[in-house]
């Protein structure tokens, strides 16, 4: 397969109109990988697409309810997906993500189509894979992103709200993230392109984010809509294309691993980017970025996203743990100052105060 950072994109309510264009340079036999309520959403509007062409979709697959390694050599065993030229990953992060690493490790072309706009996975070449009980196993790194990106708008008006909204948390986080990471680093080309991007994960949020959130929740296409999905999906991704593992993650996503090891988080369907959000205030406090972290904190309240352990059913007596597992992985190896355990639990302490008494005070 061609290298690539930089997939195409096609978005609105007619995306999905290129396909046989896009697609047919790289084969016709397809198969379809998902979850099962996305392929419901998608599956009439890609046969429609390709209806009258030389593509032919062999089967259409469940991806298994978790992005992991067991599911991924479950699909590669499938005789469709061993004949198929090409993958058309359809859903949200875990669908995709699992699509995707099956494609990179396959040596299949790759192409995604979201249902929902909940994180960056259908732009970036990034893979996460999770142990079948929901915790993080492992990033698995590729430098071959999805060829093209069909992002039919419709649909994603039409998918729970919960999911935009826990986009826009996952994705200010490569603002933050990159920012603070790539302090003091001296950049090239394309990891200071990458930086500058994610400027783009910041105000531009929080200009449309309620608009598009209300809109959402409707099931209205409109323009701030729009930018928010290209926000969550393209932004996002562009910038981990284009920056190394250590700049794209940061302490925010380090909180969000710490999570994955709490049963409360698995138990209550606590969605990745809701997590991440908390997390930029963990961030903004150990990085004593006072004006920032006010301007979040009230960004979230007015989107209610977390702003407290409670939002996610925890309490402090669970923070070492989520310490312990945030610090285990590679998020802060390469971070402009050393992280420490007490840092974050101080985070943690500060941040329940703040709700509770709004202290206004230097972090």
């Amino acid at each position: 397969m061609k290298t690539q950072l930089f997939p195409g994109y096609s978005i609105g309510p007619d995306a999905y109109k290129e396909v046989v264009k896009v697609c047919i340079p790289y084969g016709t036999k397809v198969v379809v990988i998902g979850g099962e309520k996305a392929i419901t959403a998608a599956k009439t509007k890609i046969q429609d697409a390709i209806e009258g062409s030389q593509l032919e979709i062999t089967g259409f697959f469940l991806f298994g309810g978790e992005a992991s390694l067991e599911n991924i050599e479950r699909l590669k065993a499938i005789p469709e997906v061993q004949e198929a030229h090409m993958i058309f990953a359809v859903g949200g992060g875990k669908a995709i993500d699992t699509g995707k690493v099956l494609a990179q490790r396959t040596e299949r072309a790759f192409f995604s189509f979201p249902t929902i706009a909940s994180t960056c996975a259908a732009c970036t070449s990034l893979g996460i894979l999770y142990n079948p009980d929901g915790s993080l196993r492992e990033y698995s790194f590729s430098n071959v992103p999805a060829i093209h990106i069909f992002i039919d708008s419709e649909i994603i008006a039409k998918a729970p709200d919960k999911y935009l909204w826990a986009g826009i948390g996952d994705s200010m986080a490569k603002y933050f993230e990159s920012s603070v990471s790539s302090r003091g680093d001296e950049l090239n080309h394309s990891p200071a392109m990458g930086v500058l991007i994610g400027n783009m994960c910041n105000e531009p949020f929080i200009k449309y984010g309620m608009k598009a959130l209300e809109d959402c929740k409707n099931n209205i296409v409109s323009e701030e809509l729009e930018e928010i999905i290209l926000g969550v999906v393209i932004s996002t991704g562009f910038v981990s294309n284009l920056v190394s593992i250590d700049i794209t993650t940061g302490l925010a996503h380090a909180i969000y691993n710490g999570f994955t090891v709490i049963p409360h988080i698995e138990k209550h369907h606590h969605l990745h980017g809701e997590i991440v959000s908390f997390g930029i205030l963990i961030l903004l406090i150990v990085d004593r970025q006072k004006e920032q972290f006010e301007k979040i904190f009230k960004f979230n309240k007015s989107l209610r996203l977390p702003t407290m352990l409670s939002d996610l059913h925890c309490t402090m007596d669970d923070v070492d743990q989520v310490i312990e597992k945030a610090l285990k992985g590679i998020d802060v190896r390469h971070y402009p100052y050393e992280v420490t355990p007490d840092m974050i639990k101080y985070a943690f302490s500060f941040l329940e105060s703040y709700n509770k008494n709004n202290i206004k005070q230097v972090c």
